[in-house]
Parts: C-alpha cells; sequence; structure tokens
C-alpha cells in the first residue's frame, strides 16, 4: 500500500511509516490541488500538517484512500464531510501538542506580568528605563481558565505552582474533578469579573465564536490581563482594542488570530500587547509528537486494525454494521441536543437502549451520543474512540442499560443527562426510510425533527402563548418550518419544540422569555 506524505514531518514521522509493514511511502511536498488530483488515485493514505487542503474534488479522485491524517489538533484543512461519504476515516493528534501550548501560555503570562518583550526591545535600542516597566506579580493573583481541557488543566496545573487561585469555567468538568484539580469552578460571568488574568483554552464555535467581546470586557476587572493561545475569534480583536485604549484591559498576549496569517493589526501599535505568530504547537517535541501518533494510526488503518483518534467514523465490528450504523447518526444528534438545553456542569448520563437492536454490543453507540454530548464545547479534543476517557476524565459519571423488550416504539433510545442544576431526558427512535426523530422531551411526548434551527419552550397549558410565539417569530422575518406541542395534563407544564428556517437572534430569544406563561427557551442548532 502507498503512503503520500504532502506537507514537512518529523523524520520520526517517516520513520515509524516506513517501519508499518509493506508500505511504500513518497514525501512531495507544495503539490497544487491540480497536482494532487492528477496523483492522488494510487495512494492509500495521505499524511497533511496545515499546508495542504484536502479538498472534496481531491478525496473524489482518492478512489483507494482508506485514511486522511493530520499531524495536529485542527482537521479545518481537510473536508471532513465528503471525507465521511467515501467511507475515508479522518484522524489526528488531539494531545500531540498539549505541553507545547501548555508552556507557550505560561510564556506568554510571565512577559505579559513583566514586560518582558517591551523592555528587551528598548534595552537593545540602547534605551535604559527601568521605571516604565513596572510588573506584578502572579502570586496571590486570581488566573481565570475558560475552558478545563488538556491544556486548560495543564496551565491550571502550572498556575497553582505560582501560588495563583484559578477560577475556571467549563460546562463539562463535574466540581468532583475540578475539587482534585485544585481549581474552583464558576460560571463565566462570575470568572470573567473576578479574574486578575485570563486565558481561554476553548474551541473555535459558534457559542465561543467572540465570547470574549465587548459585553465582557464591560464587567471585567480594572487591569485585567487578556491572554489567547487557543483559537482566532474567540476573542473579538477589535473590542480587545478598544477595552486596551479604555485602560480597562492592562495588556494582552495573543498568539492566535481571526484571520491568519497576519501581519497587520491596530494591535501591533499598541505597547502593552504581546503578539506571537500561532507559536503554541512550535516545539521541536511537539512536532515529533503529532507526526509519530498520525503515522501510527496510518499503520494501524491500512492493517485493518482500529485507530484510537478517528475523528468522523466510529468503530463498528463488521457484523454489526448493517445493523448499527443506522442509529449512529441519531445518537450523535441526541448528544449535541442535550449538549445545548442543558445548564450547569454535568456529572452524570444515563443511556437506555429498549428493542432487538439491545442484544448487541452497543459501546460505539454510547461513545457516539458521548462525543456528540461532548463535541459543542471540546471540537477536536473528543473523537469516536476517546470520548468515554474524556468524559472520565472529567468526572462524568456515564451509565448505560439495555432492554430487549419495545417501549411503544420497535427501537428507542432514551438518555438523561444530570447537572447540579438540572435534568434533562429525551428519547428518540427511527421511522421509516431511517429518518430520525426525537419523541419525547423531560417526559412530554412529542414527533420531531432533529435539524436545523430549532426551539424548544416549556410552558403553561393555556391559551395565548402559541398565537404570540408565532406573532414575534413573524416580527423578527423568522419563518417556522414545523410546530410540535406535548403535554402530560390539561392547563399544566408542557413543551413546545419549533423547527425553524433560519437561526434565531438573540434579542428574539429574550423577547419569547417575556411572553406569559413561557417557562424557558432553549435554542438548538444541529
Amino acid at each position: 500500500m502507498r503512503v503520500l506524505v504532502a506537507d514537512p514531518i518529523s523524520e520520526k514521522g517517516i520513520e515509524v511509516l516506513q517501519k508499518g509493514g509493506d508500505l511504500q511511502v513518497d514525501v512531495r511536498t507544495k503539490l497544487t490541488e491540480d497536482q494532487l488530483v492528477d496523483i492522488i488515485g494510487e495512494y492509500h493514505a495521505l499524511m497533511v500538517r496545515s499546508e495542504t487542503k484536502v479538498t472534496r474534488r481531491i478525496i473524489e479522485y482518492a478512489g483507494q484512500m482508506k485514511i486522511i491524517g493530520r499531524a495536529g489538533v485542527g482537521v479545518d484543512n481537510i473536508d471532513v464531510e465528503a471525507a465521511t461519504e467515501r467511507g475515508i476515516v479522518v484522524v489526528n493528534s488531539p494531545e500531540g501538542n498539549t505541553i507545547a501550548a501548555t508552556e507557550h501560555t505560561i510564556a506568554l503570562m510571565l512577559a505579559l506580568a513583566r514586560s518582558v518583550p517591551q523592555a528587551n526591545g528598548l534595552l537593545k535600542a540602547g534605551k535604559w528605563e527601568r521605571k516604565k516597566f513596572m510588573g506584578v506579580e502572579l502570586r496571590d493573583k486570581v488566573l481565570g481558565v475558560l475552558g478545563l481541557g488538556k491544556i486548560g488543566g495543564e496551565v491550571a496545573k502550572r498556575a497553582r505552582a505560582f501560588e495563583m487561585r484559578v477560577l475556571a469555567y467549563d460546562p463539562f468538568v463535574s466540581k468532583e474533578r475540578a475539587q482534585q484539580m485544585g481549581v474552583e469552578l464558576a460560571e463565566f460571568s462570575e470568572v470573567i469579573q473576578e479574574a486578575d488574568f485570563i486565558t481561554a483554552h476553548l474551541p473555535l464555535t459558534k457559542e465561543t465564536y467572540h465570547l470574549i467581546g465587548r459585553d465582557a470586557f464591560r464587567v471585567m476587572k480594572p487591569g485585567v490581563r487578556i491572554l489567547n493561545v487557543a483559537r482566532g475569534g474567540i476573542v473579538d480583536e477589535e473590542a480587545l482594542y478598544e477595552a486596551l485604549q479604555s485602560g480597562r484591559v492592562a495588556g494582552a498576549a495573543v498568539d492566535v488570530f481571526e484571520h491568519e496569517p497576519t501581519t497587520e493589526s491596530p494591535l501591533f501599535d499598541l505597547d502593552n500587547v504581546i503578539v506571537t505568530p500561532h507559536l503554541g504547537a512550535s516545539t521541536a517535541e511537539a512536532q515529533v509528537n503529532v507526526a509519530i501518533d498520525v503515522a501510527e494510526e496510518i499503520v494501524l488503518a491500512l492493517h485493518g486494525e482500529l485507530v484510537r483518534n478517528a475523528v468522523n467514523i466510529p468503530a463498528i465490528k463488521p457484523e454489526l454494521r448493517q445493523t448499527l450504523e443506522p442509529f449512529l447518526g441519531l445518537v450523535e444528534k441526541l448528544g449535541k441536543f442535550a449538549a445545548q438545553v442543558v445548564s450547569g456542569h454535568i456529572q452524570q448520563v444515563e443511556i437506555k437502549y429498549n428493542g432487538d437492536f439491545a442484544k448487541h454490543d452497543l459501546t460505539s453507540l454510547t461513545n457516539t451520543f458521548l462525543k456528540g454530548l461532548l463535541k459543542p464545547f471540546l471540537q477536536e479534543a473528543v473523537n469516536y474512540v476517546n470520548a468515554p476517557l474524556v468524559a472520565r476524565s472529567r468526572g462524568i459519571r456515564v451509565y448505560e442499560s439495555k432492554s430487549v423488550e419495545m417501549e411503544d416504539y420497535a427501537n428507542l433510545i432514551s438518555v438523561t443527562v444530570k447537572t447540579e442544576r438540572c435534568e434533562k431526558s429525551l428519547a428518540g427512535t427511527l421511522f421509516r426510510n431511517q429518518q430520525p426523530r426525537i419523541v419525547r422531551i423531560d417526559g412530554y411526548t412529542i414527533d420531531a425533527v432533529p435539524e436545523g434551527h430549532m426551539l424548544v419552550i416549556p410552558h403553561i397549558d393555556k391559551p395565548r402563548i402559541i398565537g404570540p410565539v408565532g406573532i414575534l417569530m413573524g416580527d423578527h422575518n423568522i419563518n417556522i418550518a414545523g410546530m410540535q406541542v406535548g403535554r402530560k395534563e390539561v392547563g399544566g407544564k408542557a413543551v413546545m419544540f419549533l423547527n425553524m428556517d433560519g437561526p434565531v437572534p438573540e434579542t428574539a430569544l429574550r423577547e419569547l422569555t417575556k411572553i406569559d406563561g413561557v417557562l424557558d427557551v432553549k435554542y438548538v442548532h444541529l
């Protein structure tokens, strides 16, 4: 079998491929899309970093391709959807650069506290200016960590060694797990209000885009310092510039930018800003680690064995594939849906299977649900294989039960997610033509299509609820594609489920909560 390495990677990774059995390894870098299209049909595996863009067109010509490996964390340069459609496994290295990114964060925090780059520049320019660079100590300061995953956790560990108090926001870490790490969990608003330093370690999603923006800067402690070594776009750069100019923010250290590469930014003109060109993973050790990780995955895949870090295709035993594959989309949708309707820190997950399929090993379905549940917040850090381990590492208890007895439907998947604030339950099944449906929400019977933009509105079962909701959506020029209402008793509590033709703005969500009888509003996007 033939492996194409299309970007420069560590020689250690090449050696792993060359020792992986009867594999022919070709290293051909800086290929254009047309050049790749011409040759990709000859290869069974492709290994890239960030330079090569693996487009749908390239994948369509990859007739023998079994696996595409990204020697790094993100896979945004690979058309994962196109690969999935053709049954090609996509893998990455979610932990290979953990220590590199951690240490870069600490380096920037220390440099920010003591103005190291600025002092270095002036002294080399022949200016001895000690009074200009009065720093602050890290000891006894509050570090706000947004995202307590692998990198956030390692940053927290090192911050505690500096005798800092660590306050963290992460809805997917239990309080028990945080206590073990010596970290205090808090809501996002509390973290940004109390922290002296704020560091982001989150993926870039629709929920985290501009998470640190004008509204956040307004409530921060005067003199706060901001770090972003995660993803460009989490911090609103224009709002950060304004906060630095006003003095609300004393300084910032930025390694990632919303548009990269970038050599021009208003931030570059400010003396209290330290910038680096996306160096979080740029250590010799990290590049060796990610190259070896992905090379090992490619060797496993080409020898017909299960990989550890697949981002798109769960491992299913061949004899069960036909039976279980139709349920994969359903359970992942249930997971993503649950992640967007719960509030608080997830402590426990229960998943129950009823029906004939329950006689099989359903580990792949449970893992897929967990990936769906965790992915909206963790993105590349969670996949079909490591999802149970990620949940366990965050103190989330997972229980699976099965029964061949039917419960209203031939096959039914019921899930319950518990936090310290609430308990949410969902049940789903497949209708004809294998179409996924949500058939229960918190005990209310419905028949809802889990796709696109959705609203879940618990309310009191009384007149003048449905009408005002429809009018309000019309006022915002949003069309309602479908509506389901479930109730248990006349005049009691009920739930309304709406499929929308487009996104629902925050202003509309706030107005919905003010309708008399509406108890809550949850906006879900799949």
